[in-house]
């Protein structure tokens, strides 16, 4: 008897409750831009842009000759960005600047990174040193990490692997071309259907 009176007194108090008609959750996310943000993408270059003196060789946010250079893009995924940071991509193109002053290295790094988009080179290894020994330290790395988030075909940078050069080098990914982004999506669709 007692089970009865559970039962009806349950009944009695979900007598006004309606059966819900989906149970899905609508999340609506929304990506905000900071201001920081729209400003550096605002002023970023293209390389097809034929402006050089578009980077500053003035001024840049002072490194140590041990610090890490880390940039990386909005939309850039995780595990690419993993590989390019551990140096597990293959490197296409070389450039050194040792010996280069400023001017030279910014005109130099310019006429590289076009080259190798012109040639569909995506992953590539600069070389600029530590500047434990130049006044002030660490010079042309500072200036180089100032300049690769400049440039929007760079999509992301990372100081390299102690194999590659350690915090004296810089791998860096390119943008991939049209051509190259369209033969992916040939490739994809065929594995899909």
């Amino acid at each position: 008897m007692p089970q009865d009176d559970d039962f009806s007194l349950f009944q009695e108090m979900m007598g006004d409750v309606k059966p819900i008609t989906h149970d899905t959750a609508e999340l609506k996310k929304e990506h905000k831009i900071s201001a920081g943000q729209e400003a550096r993408q605002q002023a970023a270059m293209w390389l097809t842009d034929d402006d050089p003196e578009y980077l500053s060789i003035d001024y840049a946010p002072m490194l140590k000759p041990e610090d890490m250079v880390e940039y990386k893009q909005d939309g850039i995924q995780h595990g690419v960005y993993k590989k390019l940071r551990l140096g597990k991509y293959p490197i296409q193109a070389k450039l050194d600047l040792h010996k280069k002053s400023l001017k030279e290295a910014r005109e130099e790094v310019i006429k590289f990174l076009k080259q190798c988009l012109r040639l569909d080179i995506r992953t590539v290894l600069i070389v600029h040193g530590k500047g434990a020994h130049s006044n002030p330290p660490a010079l042309m790395k500072s200036h180089l990490a100032n300049w690769v988030t400049q440039i929007r075909d760079v999509q992301c940078a990372h100081s390299a692997q102690q194999f590659h050069g350690g915090t004296g080098a810089m791998y860096l990914m390119l943008r991939k071309s049209d051509e190259k982004k369209a033969d992916n999506r040939e490739r994809h669709q065929k594995r899909m259907g």
